[in-house]
């Protein structure tokens, strides 16, 4: 598989929720440079509203490359370079303006994510769901260390408290991991705002048929049926054999 055989086709939506009145959510997806991101800001007034725009906006400068290991490190380099102003901003201000955040990157036969926070990144292989990032949160600390079982961490205190967001410490160390990309692959990013009201068993069954875009309606209606305590931003990212991307 080369890079002018992979077709991406991809869908985005973000919606403020039925709790919270502003939307601290961004995200971003231009198939046409291999590129999608999910970003959840936090903070007071709408601290967190900039935090998270501000990622979204730096990405959207960024031009694909055909070297895949080029493209991860403007990509990187871009989202650091949101965190220093952040982190500067917030001191000079003394409040948080921060923001989780994971991004996808397309390539010829694989695909880059990298991530900070709680946003996550699935894949649906073969009609099978798998979690690709792991929470930077404390309920997921003490998973790890064997404090807690994973069943009991959504409802842990600790659950929401994030331990990794850009803007939230001068440095800022990504998570970065590369897989393999097949034919018919799906990828989903989004915010915890999707998670707090579908499980993954659930996700799942919604990813298996659809065209992105009625997919992603569904994972947003569904989560407004349940209550949307949160704001919530879904993404959904088909790769297929093809000629042109898309």
């Amino acid at each position: 598989m080369s890079a002018d055989t992979l077709t991406w086709r991809s869908s985005l939506r973000s919606d403020v929720g039925k709790v919270r009145k502003l939307n601290e959510d961004s995200g971003i997806a231009q198939p046409e440079e291999r590129l999608w991101c999910v970003a959840d800001g936090m903070g007071g007034h709408s601290a967190g509203d900039l935090a998270s725009q501000m990622i979204v906006n730096s990405l959207a400068k960024v031009k694909a490359s055909e070297n895949l290991s080029e493209h991860v490190d403007f990509v990187e380099h871009s989202i650091l370079g949101v965190n220093n102003r952040l982190h500067e901003l917030s001191t000079a201000q003394n409040q948080t303006s921060g923001s989780t955040v994971i991004v996808l990157l397309g390539g010829a036969r694989h695909a880059v994510f990298m991530w900070a926070g709680d946003s996550r990144l699935y894949r649906l292989r073969n009609g099978a769901l798998e979690q690709l990032t792991t929470d930077h949160t404390q309920a997921e600390l003490y998973v790890e260390q064997g404090l807690i079982t994973r069943e009991s961490a959504a409802d842990h205190p600790s659950g929401n408290m994030v331990t990794r967001a850009v803007g939230a410490a001068e440095n800022l160390f990504l998570d970065i991991d590369i897989v393999a990309v097949e034919s018919g692959d799906r990828f989903l990013l989004c915010s915890d705002g999707l998670d707090k009201h579908l499980s993954d068993p659930e996700i799942e069954a919604v990813l298996r048929d659809g065209e992105p875009e009625l997919v992603v309606d569904e994972l947003v209606e569904t989560t407004l049926a349940r209550g949307a305590v949160d704001n919530v931003t879904v993404c959904v990212v088909d790769a297929q054999a093809g000629d042109q991307p898309g």
